[in-house]
């Protein structure tokens, strides 16, 4: 697949992070539609912003300023060999994701944004100091992606992919080697080491900081969360989705399950919602920002 290229709307942007690692982005401004609150778009493990592109420019359209971005070790923000970078899974969360809402708020004057996040961008707000800046949390196929909560067939899969060949993949070229088994771009070997582990042991970020109560947010994020997930998705099962959910105990938490055939959609799955093939999908994620899922 084609990346698209950007909208000539677009701004490409740099963020700096507190730890001084630089990511690299897109800022679309609003350009019609009822005016709403800004939208930081944080992908999904594995994926490049370039594939969010249409998507954000059709968000923009509705009314939403919107920041996509790369993770570090990621499309734009990789400096340097991928064998060379050492960033973590947690340091999306607690460094990226906490630098890019903040960029966000400040770009826009806002006080606070509406955090869409594909997969693992809608997963980690309990790592976040700064997660009351999020007015609401819409997570596109989030869930902790636990192994026990899939069916037993991908959960053979998942599991040899993450635990066995991924890692022996990290030892021989020095990282993860996981486009070969079907897990979106190669990742950082930090990444992918804490993706399995998390993924195995279930709770997903809570694994981050067990043992560190003064980094763990979990428990006092009180930001709506809403969940969409297609009933056709191998990882974000309900049993995945709602491992994920029990992690935050003090949240409003809703989900809403999206058979394909009523979108006239042959199927979903985990990554489909932002092709443009998808768009009949894209009126969902928009109302749900706005809190009318």
């Amino acid at each position: 697949m084609t990346d698209p290229a950007p909208s000539a709307a677009s701004e490409r942007i740099e963020i700096t992070c507190a730890d001084g690692v630089r990511l690299h982005g897109h800022f679309l401004p609003a350009s019609g539609g009822t005016p709403g609150l800004p939208v930081l778009l944080s992908p999904a493990t594995g994926v490049r912003q370039h594939f969010y592109l249409r998507f954000a420019t059709w968000l923009a359209a509705q009314g939403h300023d919107v920041l996509v971005f790369d993770y570090r070790g990621v499309g734009l923000s990789l400096h340097g060999p991928l064998k060379d970078c050492r960033a973590t899974l947690a340091e999306w969360g607690q460094q990226d994701q906490v630098a890019a809402l903040e960029w966000l708020a400040q770009r826009t004057g806002s006080e606070q944004v509406l955090l869409l996040g594909h997969s693992a961008g809608g997963q980690m707000i309990g790592l976040l100091p700064n997660h009351r800046r999020v007015a609401r949390v819409v997570g596109v196929s989030a869930s902790t992606g636990w192994f026990r909560g899939m069916r037993l067939g991908f959960r053979l899969k998942a599991r040899l992919g993450l635990r066995c060949l991924v890692p022996l993949g990290a030892w021989v070229k020095g990282y993860a080697p996981t486009s070969a088994v079907g897990l979106g771009e190669n990742l950082p070997a930090g990444v992918a080491r804490q993706w399995g582990q998390w993924c195995a042991a279930g709770g997903y970020a809570t694994n981050a900081i067990r043992h560190q109560p003064e980094l763990d947010f979990h428990a006092d994020v009180r930001t709506p969360i809403t969940v969409l997930h297609a009933t056709d998705d191998d990882i974000a099962t309900p049993t995945t989705v709602a491992d994920l959910l029990r992690t935050f105990p003090a949240a409003p938490k809703q989900t809403v399950a999206i058979h394909p055939a009523a979108h006239g959609l042959k199927q979903i799955g985990h990554i489909d919602w932002f092709r443009a093939s998808h768009q009949a999908l894209w009126p969902t994620i928009a109302a749900a920002l706005r809190g009318q899922a």
